[in-house]
């Protein structure tokens, strides 16, 4: 009788628990970020310049807001087309229980995974649809108002505690998958954006939060328990990257066979070897395409001002899928940034869930309208870069450019990380470490002078 009434007491804390987090991510909102109009906006290796020629404003401090307004004002449209083609994964609600747990809900503990989410739809853009494909549907987005949110959050604020209540299982409850239409194409062009635009849905079905998503939140938990990490647990960034890669190599789906994931061991063994199947392959039609993630620590307690630049110089390039990381214990995904501002998209955001399996499942809530903006000093040391390589030539070409860009500066003491020769072992981090050494197995310990750090 004891352990029957405490389970029920567990169960209706954890529900109380969901509603409050529910309303609290709900109305966690902030005004438009705003842009100078006089510096370039780097965007995952796409440069925008917001100013246009006859502007003769003498003001160094305008900014532009990417509003209606502004469209005509130099790349404004083309930067808000591009932000919002970027997949935004964020905190759901009522989907189905987690794998060894009641929750319905990854809010308040799932931030860095759907960071490591958004990181990993970017590289099946670029491997599916390459680096200029935009969404047709991008400009159309809300903004996401104070109005438009509040008014959501107290819909689901009154159906939570109904549910509660009344313990109704809500909206999570998978439906069949249904046809898609047939439909003529009367031109190759449409064609050929239809068969994007299909991609495009696979892609974020992927990511739904279902058990049957391949790259869902449900999967990478179920991963994360070999690692010592339950649903409601918070996720380090270098957890994140080898439960992504553990996501890659698990999936069946046809179309992702043709990629997968490399995790630097630690960081003074450098990058993978060229993706192919023998090292003797010359043939990129051989090769299998690379994900490519690099756990690193910027600094100390705080990050390293001398690393600024190479943070600048790694998210000018076009092959970077940004870095996952952001605030101590507030996980973003950084995407580009506009002079000593980061550029990042925000998962801390409760959305209803979504039912995927439809084959007309709305797409809206997977895409952001509103960049955010942090300044690096606010930007947690712990972080994993991205990089995708889509066949050996490719990586040659990266390989040449990331030595150049880690060379160190005048200020710097030691390259974030390095390149090397060879081929390398795939590392078993849930076998050869304990618990408490879990998260950072990449840490050597190396005696320094006074102000120095090693990056790794």
């Amino acid at each position: 009788m004891e352990n029957k009434g405490s389970d029920e007491v567990e169960k209706l804390k954890t529900k109380f628990l969901s509603v409050w987090h529910n309303v609290k991510y709900s109305w966690a909102l902030k005004s438009k970020t705003s842009f100078s109009r006089n510096s370039p906006v780097l965007l995952l290796g796409k440069c925008y310049h917001f100013k246009v020629e006859e502007d003769e404003s003498p003001t160094e401090e305008a900014c532009c807001e990417a509003t209606d307004e502004d469209f005509a004002m130099g790349n404004v449209e083309a930067f808000r087309r591009d932000f919002a083609s970027r997949v935004w994964l964020t905190y759901r609600e009522e989907f189905p229980p987690l794998s060894g747990s009641t929750l319905t809900s990854d809010c308040g503990w799932g931030c860095m995974l759907r960071a490591g989410q958004m990181m990993l739809a970017q590289a099946l853009i670029l491997h599916l649809l390459g680096r200029d494909w935009t969404w047709s549907e991008a400009l159309t987005l809300q903004p996401l108002d104070t109005e438009t949110w509040t008014t959501t959050a107290a819909k689901r604020l009154v159906a939570s505690l109904e549910a509660s209540l009344q313990g109704s299982p809500g909206s999570s409850e998978l439906k069949s998958p249904e046809k898609p239409p047939t439909q003529a194409f009367g031109s190759a062009e449409e064609a050929d954006a239809h068969l994007k635009e299909m991609y495009h849905r696979t892609l974020v079905s992927w990511f739904g939060d279902n058990t049957s998503s391949q790259l869902g939140i449900h999967q990478l938990v179920q991963f994360g328990l070999t690692l010592g990490k339950q649903a409601g647990d918070w996720y380090g960034p270098a957890i994140v990257a080898h439960i992504l890669k553990k996501a890659v190599d698990e999936a069946v789906d046809p179309i992702l066979a043709g990629i997968t994931a490399y995790v630097s061991q630690d960081c003074t063994d450098g990058l993978p070897p060229p993706p192919h199947n023998e090292p003797s392959t010359t043939d990129p039609t051989d090769s299998r395409a690379v994900v490519i993630l690099i756990p690193v620590r910027l600094g100390g307690e705080k990050t390293n001002p001398d690393y600024v630049n190479f943070v600048k110089n790694i998210l000018s390039l076009d092959y970077c899928l940004g870095i996952i990381g952001g605030k101590p214990k507030q996980a973003c995904y950084i995407v580009g940034f506009q002079d000593d501002s980061l550029i990042y998209m925000d998962p801390h955001y409760c959305q209803s869930f979504v039912d995927v399996s439809s084959s007309d499942f709305p797409l809206q809530s997977f895409h952001c309208p509103s960049p955010k903006k942090m300044p690096f000093s606010k930007m947690d040391p712990s972080c994993t870069i991205g990089f995708y390589s889509r066949s050996v030539k490719d990586f040659e070409r990266i390989s040449q450019e990331l030595t150049k860009v880690l060379q160190p500066s005048a200020n710097e003491k030691y390259p974030v990380f390095t390149i090397v020769q060879g081929r390398s072992k795939d590392y078993d981090l849930s076998a050869s470490l304990t618990l408490e050494k879990r998260e950072w197995p990449f840490i050597r310990r190396t005696v320094t002078t006074a102000g120095d750090f090693v990056l790794l």
